[in-house]
C-alpha cells in the first residue's frame, strides 16, 4: 500500500535528522538515534542505506536530464552550423567584382570588371571555423555520453623496455649514512691519540707516573 504524504514527510524528517547525527559521528546505538523512533541500531543503519540509495537515484536522474539537455543544445548548434555553411557556400558560388564609391573597377589590361577575392577568402575562412566548431561539438558529445575509450598510460624503461629496479649495496649504504652523520655533527672529531687519563698520569716535569723521565 502506498504511503500517505504525511507518512512520507515524517520519514523524510526522520532520515534527515539521522543523517545529521551520523555526520556528527553519533553511533547507531546512541540514545539520540533511538529517540527518533528506530527499534534497533540495525534498523537505523538500514534507513541510512535507503536514504543514500534514494540520493544516488536522484543524482542519477539529474545527470540524465542534464545529459539530455546538453545533447539537445549540441544538436541545435549543429543546425546553426549547417545554416552558416550553406551561406558560406553561396558566397563561393557567386561572382564578386570590385566596387569603389559605387563604381565598378575595371581591369586595366582586359577592361573587364575586376574580381573581388576578399569575399571568397572570408567564406573559406568561415568554412574552416565551422569545421573546427563541428569537431569540438563531436568531442563534447563523446565526453558527455561516455563514448571515448579510457586513456591508458604505460610506464616503461629505456627504448620501451622494462623498468630497471636495483637495490642498494648494504656496505655502501652504511658508509653513506656514516658520512652524512659526520657532516651533520657540530663539533670536529677528536684526532688525539692520548686520553684525558693518560695526560693526568704525566707530571708537570714531564715524568711519568713512576718518576722516570
Amino acid at each position: 500500500m502506498a504511503w500517505s504524504k504525511f507518512k512520507l514527510d515524517e520519514v523524510t524528517v526522520r532520515r534527515t535528522e539521522l543523517l545529521r547525527l551520523r555526520r556528527k559521528g553519533i553511533p547507531y546505538d546512541d540514545p539520540q538515534v533511538e529517540e527518533l523512533g528506530y527499534s534497533s541500531p540495525a534498523a537505523a543503519r538500514k534507513d541510512v542505506v535507503r536514504a543514500l540509495e534514494a540520493h544516488r537515484a536522484d543524482e542519477a536522474a539529474e545527470v540524465s536530464i542534464y545529459r539530455q539537455m546538453e545533447n539537445e543544445r549540441l544538436d541545435e548548434e549543429l543546425r546553426r552550423l549547417e545554416v552558416l555553411e550553406d551561406a558560406a557556400h553561396k558566397v563561393l558560388r557567386n561572382h564578386h567584382i570590385v566596387v569603389n564609391n559605387g563604381r565598378v573597377i575595371l581591369h586595366p589590361d582586359t577592361d573587364q570588371p575586376m574580381e573581388d577575392d576578399a569575399p571568397v577568402l572570408q567564406a573559406i575562412d568561415r568554412l574552416i571555423k565551422i569545421e573546427e566548431a563541428r569537431r569540438r561539438n563531436g568531442e563534447r558529445r563523446a565526453k558527455l555520453n561516455g563514448l571515448d575509450m579510457p586513456v591508458q598510460t604505460e610506464v616503461t624503461g629505456a627504448n620501451g623496455g622494462p623498468l630497471a629496479v636495483s637495490t642498494a649495496d648494504p656496505d655502501k649504504l652504511a658508509a653513506l649514512i656514516a658520512a652524512t652523520s659526520r657532516l651533520d655533527g657540530t663539533a670536529p672529531a677528536n684526532t688525539a691519540t692520548s686520553t684525558p687519563d693518560d695526560e693526568d698520569d704525566e707530571g708537570e716535569d714531564g715524568r711519568d707516573g713512576d718518576g722516570q723521565e
